[in-house]
């Protein structure tokens, strides 16, 4: 069994008592076996010197969609439905197998660099068994599905599915992926957002999740436009809507939850809903901004997500972080939303939102090795004199400050040199799968 012994490191444990230890950490196999003031390097296979650095545990984010993240810069300066209709749905319907692969190389070769080590990841309509093999080979923790979309106005064709047929995909699916590699991946339903689903596909996917005891991940009140149709559609808010199928329980992941009205904010806290807050994104999209003061202090469960590569620009936990915190201070106040808090929605928080609060998440013996190792000896993080770790971190840390990226117990980047995914290949496919995808469709710029 390999060991891999880190010393003379800085570690921020997120544990219950939140400590900040000064020491060095033992990893067995998958697995932190020991932490401590001065372990013995004889018993380990290999020895990191990390003088100097620090151990944080790797940042889960709960909103990701790997196979857009080939159109960014493709859909620049829109609202979310021009963005959907005019940019993403177009170019979603024209991937084919090579660049599904590519884009969920192109992403989550970037995660990886900026220490994201587990996404709740929604793929597209088709050829979603490509993306779980980029997946599988880069080495990174995922829960993903295939996207589910049975009705709606304005879809390509490429992205038209029957009920039946979606549904079966799905099931195939997480027949074949879910708990691949002792659980590493793991497959959640994933039917777009209301707008885009019969309720005979979401009453089916209720079902199905009670069964295989597996997440339900989907978009809820993103934009003012989205919950317009929704109601018009259904007489019903979007999450007072899914409550009423039974989807609103502990395993439904929400991306967005901007506009929430108070029945949806009670409806949330009582269900044990997850919500995922994007705020890039939603900034980007001019969506709004969500109430997530409000979502914690009612005791709800928030985590953080980047969203896709075309609305944010970029899949970076670093950034999120900072405008998490920084766009509720001009509405609630300066301490609203401080970095200890935000820290913990992109650690701690995002496990707790995929059910693995018990395995990763923070730095704790017996915990799953998911680390991710910074050097914050930089103009732009200094001076470090009494200053607190969690808020250098939040507030002047960038994702080039990640020198080592550790998943399950394996190296997957090493100061800054990708050990999975091989970059020089993904960036020159990636150019020419956008290239092929835009030959597909009207989009010029």
């Amino acid at each position: 069994m390999s060991r891999l012994l880190i010393k003379n490191a800085q570690i921020v444990t997120m544990n219950t008592k939140e400590e900040i230890i000064k020491g060095d950490l033992l990893i067995k196999e998958d697995r932190i076996e020991s932490i401590g003031l001065s372990l013995k390097e004889t018993i380990a296979d290999r020895v990191i010197d990390a003088s100097g650095r620090t151990i944080i545990p790797g940042f889960v984010q709960t909103h990701i969609h790997l196979c857009q993240t080939l159109f960014r810069g493709k859909g620049d300066d829109l609202e979310l439905m021009d963005w959907l209709k005019k940019r993403i749905w177009p170019l979603e319907a024209s991937h084919d197998e090579e660049s599904i692969y590519y884009s969920a190389m192109l992403g989550i070769g970037e995660l990886l660099q900026s220490g994201t080590t587990t996404i709740v990841d929604m793929e597209t309509v088709s050829h979603t068994d490509y993306a779980f093999r980029a997946i599988a080979e880069s080495g990174i923790r995922a829960i993903s599905g295939k996207v589910m979309m049975d009705k709606g106005n304005e879809v390509p064709v490429g992205l038209q599915e029957k009920t039946a047929e979606s549904i079966q995909e799905s099931v195939d699916l997480l027949e074949k992926w879910h708990m691949y590699d002792s659980g590493r991946i793991q497959y959640a339903f994933s039917p777009r957002f209301v707008v885009s689903c019969t309720e005979e596909l979401l009453r089916e996917v209720q079902k199905l999740s009670t069964h295989y005891n597996v997440k339900v991940h989907t978009h809820a009140s993103e934009n003012k436009g989205e919950i317009a149709i929704v109601e018009q559609e259904t007489g019903m808010r979007n999450v007072v809507y899914l409550d009423h199928l039974g989807l609103a329980n502990e395993r439904l992941i929400l991306a967005h939850c901007i506009w929430l009205d108070e029945q949806e904010k009670q409806i949330i806290k009582e269900r044990g809903v997850h919500v995922s807050h994007c705020p890039g994104s939603n900034l980007k999209l001019a969506s709004g901004v969500a109430d997530v003061p409000g979502l914690l202090d009612a005791g709800s469960s928030v985590s953080l997500g980047a969203d896709g590569a075309p609305c944010n620009n970029n899949l970076d936990m670093f950034n999120e972080m900072r405008l998490a915190a920084l766009i509720q201070k001009p509405i609630h106040g300066p301490t609203s939303m401080n970095a200890r808090t935000v820290f913990k929605m992109a650690t701690i928080g995002g496990a707790r939102a995929v059910g693995m609060d018990h395995e990763i998440g923070s730095i704790e013996i017996g915990k799953k090795a998911d680390l991710a190792i910074l050097n914050l000896n930089h103009f732009h993080t200094f001076p470090s004199y009494d200053v607190d770790p969690i808020s250098r971190i939040v507030y002047s840390a960038t994702r080039a400050d990640v020198e080592t990226t550790i998943v399950n117990g394996r190296i997957v980047m090493e100061k800054g040199l990708m050990k999975t995914v091989d970059k020089e290949t993904v960036l020159k496919e990636a150019d020419a799968s956008i290239k092929r995808l835009l030959s597909r469709t009207a989009i010029v710029s």
